[in-house]
């Protein structure tokens, strides 16, 4: 069964042995971080702070914070269960026959209970304030010594386009400027940032936003993933959990939000109308500079009433994050794979920090198969930004970087195998010679065909007989080894 909230996965999350109650006093600044660093780094559990300093809001973190919090997440044994459900799907085509259609019909009933719910209430309205609000009142982080401010970093940014109508739900961080006033840190490739130049161009004096904190865990874990445009993340969210998210229209413009929220930021942004955000300690390793962005401005805030604040930190790898794109890399693979079905396997490892190393193993089918998977991977989406693509042959395992390595500095002619492209880069790269614009690179670690110039013999590697294996196995045990 789905959780219903925030609350109910805490209490999995705890069962499990994944979660750590803090009585302690603990600073939102800098040092309720520094624990998640820390516990983060050994494996340890997701840490729920009871006395936070300076408010009475408890605070969540490290909630997904390894392989078996996703699981637990996603209320699965392994994420790879979420990849054979996408695969059934879309490998799902009409029988033939009157019963073979008849047995076909729970299926398409269950697809239909993916979609969100509009619901009258909901939690996260018991307590509603138009005025006499403020955003100190919460324990917002300051992760790192020269960050700019508190950020809030775990938000659902709700946005709808101008144009359809559909909601957008991005995971955009805002940091806190004053008491009704954040950033809004969409980057210019991201839906929300797309809606606001719509609005610009149509002259709109204001853009709704919505911003929900804290909910069942695939409702929150919908917001980052690397889905089309005007596909409802609201819907994948239903997906994921197996059951349809409740939506509660807000009080101050026609946008949902999840029901079952712990605290609900109403408002908008003008066009026009930045200020300068940042430094901010990124999950590439390094703080992001400041750069102009919109200014949220909050108009209501409902909530809970006791609410519990969800937050994350991001910085030098592994964190949280990396579990969270560690599960999008499985989840996806089968998407991937709709599109270029040589592909056998993806990974893309912690110290990649998401675009900045992507490993791929395929089975090759025709001379510069590998440039042409390079190509399509920076032309699907937010894989865009990849900086450096490696392509190895299927026999490969990607998910293990020292054979992968190995491979590669042996398979590599570097003039011949490595190919420079210019496009779009993340705008945290801080690396790029300009914002948002740079190169990338891909590598062709694929064994070569005389059809690609390499006219002597591929070597084999070197590896022992199993006959002689299997007798060298009786020895051993009999030496005592």
């Amino acid at each position: 069964m789905a959780y219903t909230d925030l609350r109910e996965f805490i209490r999995a999350l705890e069962k499990e042995g994944e979660l750590k109650r803090v009585a302690v006093e603990a600073d939102p600044v800098l040092e309720i971080a520094e624990f998640a660093d820390r516990a983060v780094k050994q494996g340890g559990p997701a840490l729920l702070f009871e006395r936070p300093t300076g408010s009475k809001v408890p605070v969540l973190i490290n909630a997904f914070a390894s392989q078996r919090k996703m699981e637990i997440a996603l209320e699965v044994s392994s994420v790879e269960e979420v990849a054979r459900r996408i695969s059934e799907y879309l490998e799902m085509r009409m029988p033939e026959g009157l019963m073979g259609k008849l047995k076909m019909l729970p299926k398409l009933a269950e697809m239909g209970s993916f979609f969100p719910k509009i619901v009258s209430s909901g939690p996260c309205k018991d307590v509603v304030r138009h005025e006499g609000f403020s955003l100190s009142e919460y324990p917002i982080l300051k992760c790192w010594p020269q960050d700019g401010g508190r950020f809030i970093t775990l938000p659902l940014v709700f946005t709808k386009n101008p144009d359809t109508g559909k909601r957008n739900c991005g995971m955009y961080r805002m940091q806190v400027f004053d008491d009704c006033t954040t950033g809004m840190h969409w980057q210019t490739h991201k839906q929300g940032a797309e809606h606001y130049r719509r609005r610009i161009k149509e002259g709109a004096k204001r853009m709704d936003v919505a911003v929900a904190i804290g909910s069942d865990p695939a409702t929150m874990y919908s917001a980052v993933l690397p889905l089309p445009p005007d596909l409802d993340e609201m819907m994948i969210a239903g997906f994921l959990r197996g059951k349809p998210v409740e939506m509660v229209k807000c009080e101050t413009s026609d946008l949902e939000v999840p029901a079952n929220a712990e605290i609900v930021l109403e408002g908008y942004v003008e066009p026009g109308d930045l200020r300068t955000e940042g430094p901010f300690g990124d999950h590439t390793g390094f703080y992001s500079l400041e750069d102009p962005y919109p200014v949220f401005h909050v108009t209501c805030v409902t909530q809970r009433r006791e609410p519990i604040y969800a937050t994350t930190i991001v910085g030098p790898p592994p964190m949280e994050d990396y579990y969270m794109g560690k599960a999008i890399e499985r989840i996806f693979l089968p998407l991937m794979r709709l599109q270029l079905p040589e592909v056998r396997d993806i990974s893309m490892p912690a110290e990649g920090v998401f675009h900045n190393l992507i490993l791929i193993s395929i089975r090759k089918s025709y001379p510069l198969h590998a440039r042409k998977v390079m190509h399509a991977i920076w032309g699907l989406g937010q894989a865009m930004f990849s900086k450096c693509i490696v392509v190895v042959d299927e026999d490969v395992d990607v998910q293990n970087v020292r054979e992968v390595t190995w491979k590669v500095l042996n398979n590599i002619d570097p003039q011949r195998d490595i190919e420079f492209v210019m496009g779009p880069v993340d705008s945290l790269d801080h690396s790029s010679r300009l914002a948002n614009f740079g190169s990338k690179m891909g590598i062709d670690a694929t064994r070569k065909w005389p059809e690609e110039g390499f006219v002597r013999p591929w070597p084999d590697v070197i590896e022992m007989s199993p006959e002689v294996k299997r007798r060298v196995d009786e020895l051993w045990k009999q030496a005592g080894l």
